[in-house]
């Protein structure tokens, strides 16, 4: 057997070379276009054509060989290298996917999406069957690089898109969340319809079986990916947060999910960017990815592979077919074609399916027309395969590049003239209320219980929580039993099973992990990508251990890695679900994040009673004949701060009341008033103090807790 052998020295160092050369002058020319706030993908292309063909090698001979690859071992290594840039760029693309943003905007978003599709692609259908036979790769090429054309002239660039959105601050404006969700949808079709198309040109023939057999694997593969996919990549991602050593480990389970789903979709005949595009949105779905392993390929993607793509698709290019008055002429043509067909499509889709008014349509024509980094991949997939002449090639990136160039100039225009409505300008200040708070998303809650022997009835108050929070967020609860005994495992999924009915949300997880240290393994769960941490307080007193809750909950809460919310048991019934939430307040960090929890809990028939305790401090005869009616000026800061706070109330659509009282002890007012208001649920917010032996939360929270007759749910963000 013959073992594989590497490339020649030669070979190497011209890669070498030209990685450094190329991603260099990538980055620099895109630091330089972001000045001048234009997307830095077109400062990564005009890299590539002004080293290649069109200027440097053209003026200088002898940069061909060294960073224009002349040997075919030297383009192959340069063309693996790009790969990967352009899988990690889908794969992102697909991490990015928000299937949810795509429903709640589906009426208008699936509108734009299919007008812009439908018109785009018979313009360019059409204008590949009117194409001069010399811009074909070959006469009997005609009908596959009509389809290709059409194809990639559907598509948007929703890297492009986002850049420009984000620059205008319009990414959580109505229209820039439904420009978003059509680009999705636009994508996510178009690379369909790519793959078809790559399928066809590899076959021989174009029957109705030939594209039948092409679009069932297409399917067949989308369907593997989001059933038996899934599951694997779901519980892969569990394994290396609760149980890897090696740094990283999560990092290499996303890079292994896209080659495999990339290699999969290659061995059918369809095209790997396609496999890494769906790898992220599977990623995507299963949840539990940190912000910092999104992050780190960000980095990976858009400063190193990403730019080196981009920059070998612009080597690609030779603008020297533009001198000739005939090609400029049709360059022109294509580029006018491409921006009045998807203007005019996404006009007519929002128009007459989204119910849109015109500048609103007008608008999504303007952001979605932009074509940048996906129609320069889809174009160097159809040079790779030789369904596009170099020629038409070129045409292809110049019109990818002037879209994305006039396209944050037309969007500008038409978004200024268009105000929010009112239902917008109160979802805009609803997420800026949240954005500062470590609340403002919740998608994994992890529940500890332990086997009570009352059964589900001691679950009541915890799941009456999780279900109002889970009608306003897609949560996943995992609730976990920790046995003291390998033996004891079935004993807990029984008991978890049991509980399981109260929670009303979709995506539950029930695990038993026996230990004999439950502080711990709660803690490495919780460190395992969770949003918030709900613990219940044991109900009897004896199990307190001398410390606020019990010695393991006031462990977990001074160590915990997220927001801890830990419930004090009450007496409620079946139907438990608190409608009068009091939440006292001071004006600190803590009570605000309190208030924030209670206006997402609560729902219409809910009222939350913002309540401000100002301790009496009167002593002698200065405080036996002070005028009680005279409004001190703390009093008045203490009513703005209430005020302030009761306001939100309006911006997340829910009843709030607020009151200032005089007393002489916090903790017995709140206490008195809890009870004689008939309150349901007391919701605090603290933060740790410092404490050598014990949870320390002050003197007032803990005799709050200790006494009160309701449930109180205590909600502790360490710093």
């Amino acid at each position: 057997m013959q073992i594989f052998r590497a490339a020649s020295h030669d070979d190497v160092l011209m890669l070498l070379v030209q990685i450094v050369v190329l991603l260099a002058a990538a980055r620099g020319l895109s630091e330089l276009v972001s000045r001048f706030k234009q997307p830095g993908v077109i400062g990564e292309i005009l890299a590539g054509i002004l080293l290649g063909p069109s200027f440097a090698a053209a003026l200088f001979p002898g940069l061909y060989g060294i960073i224009v690859p002349t040997e075919a071992v030297q383009g192959y290594l340069l063309e693996t290298i790009s790969l990967l840039g352009a899988l990690f760029l889908l794969l992102i693309t697909g991490l990015e996917m928000d299937l949810a943003l795509i429903r709640r905007h589906a009426r208008t978003a699936l509108g734009v999406s299919f007008g812009g599709i439908v018109v785009t692609f018979v313009s360019g259908y059409t204008l590949g069957q009117l194409l001069p036979e010399p811009l074909l790769s070959g006469k009997e090429n005609r009908l596959i690089t009509s389809l290709f054309l059409a194809t990639a002239m559907s598509i948007s660039a929703i890297p492009v898109l986002a850049r420009v959105l984000m620059e205008m601050k319009l990414m959580r404006r109505n229209l820039g969340q439904t420009m978003i969700a059509a680009g999705m949808s636009d994508d996510t079709v178009g690379w369909i319809l790519l793959s078809v198309v790559i399928g066809l040109a590899g076959g021989n023939g174009l029957g109705v079986g030939d594209v039948a057999w092409i679009v069932s694997k297409v399917l067949l593969f989308i369907a593997f990916s989001f059933t038996v996919g899934s599951y694997a990549v779901s519980h892969a991602l569990s394994l290396v947060q609760r149980h890897a050593i090696i740094p990283g480990a999560l990092f290499t389970v996303i890079v292994l999910t896209m080659f495999t789903l990339s290699a999969i979709t290659q061995a059918l005949g369809l095209e790997p960017v396609l496999g890494a595009f769906v790898a992220g949105i599977v990623l995507a779905r299963g949840g539990g990815i940190p912000k910092q392993a999104h992050e780190t390929l960000q980095v990976i993607s858009f400063s190193v592979f990403s730019p080196i793509f981009f920059a070998v698709a612009g080597l690609k290019v030779n603008l020297a077919f533009l001198l000739d008055a005939e090609m400029a002429v049709l360059t022109v043509i294509v580029i006018v074609i491409a921006t009045a067909g998807k203007i005019l499509g996404t006009y007519l889709g929002a128009r007459l399916i989204g119910r849109q008014n015109h500048l609103t349509a007008l608008s999504f024509g303007a952001g979605l027309n932009a074509r940048g980094a996906m129609e320069i991949l889809i174009a160097t997939i159809g040079l790779s395969l030789g369904i596009l002449s170099q020629d038409l090639f070129s045409i292809i990136v110049i019109m990818a590049i002037v879209t994305s160039l006039i396209a944050p100039p037309m969007l500008r225009w038409v978004v200024q003239r268009i105000p929010p409505d009112a239902d917008e300008e109160r979802r805009l200040k609803q997420e800026a209320i949240l954005a500062d708070s470590p609340i403002h998303s919740l998608n994994r809650v992890l529940l500890p219980v332990r086997i009570d022997p009352e059964g589900a009835s001691s679950r009541i108050i915890e799941a009456g929580i999780l279900n109002l929070l889970g009608s306003t967020n897609r949560l996943q609860i995992e609730l976990l039993n920790i046995p003291y005994k390998a033996a004891e495992k079935q004993q807990g999924l029984d008991y978890l099973k049991k509980i399981r009915p109260l929670f009303h949300v979709e995506k539950m997880i029930l695990r038993a992990v026996p230990g004999k240290e439950p502080a711990a393994i709660i803690l490495d769960e919780a460190r395992a990508g969770c949003d918030l941490l709900m613990l219940g307080a044991p109900r009897d007193n004896d199990l307190r251990g001398g410390g606020l809750f019990n010695p393991i909950i006031d462990t977990i809460v001074r160590q915990s890695p997220c927001p801890t919310l830990v419930v004090s048991k009450g007496a409620v019934n079946w139907q438990w679900s608190p409608r009068r939430i009091l939440v006292p307040v001071n004006g600190s960090a803590p009570s605000r994040n309190a208030a924030q929890l209670a206006f997402q809990l609560a729902d219409k028939d809910t009222v939350v009673i913002i309540l401000n305790v100002i301790e009496e401090q009167r002593r002698g005869l200065s405080g036996i004949f002070a005028n009680p009616f005279r409004m001190t000026r703390l009093e008045q800061i203490q009513r703005d701060i209430v005020e302030e706070i009761a306001a939100m109330g309006e911006i997340f659509e829910t009843k709030a009341e607020h009151e200032v009282v005089f007393a002489r002890a916090y903790d017995r007012e709140v206490l008195r008033y809890a009870q004689a208001n008939q309150i349901d649920l007391i919701l605090m917010g603290t933060s740790v103090r410092s404490g050598p032996t014990r949870l320390f939360l002050g003197s007032r929270v803990e005799n709050i807790v200790l006494q009160a007759e309701c449930p109180v749910a205590v909600l502790n963000v360490n710093e």
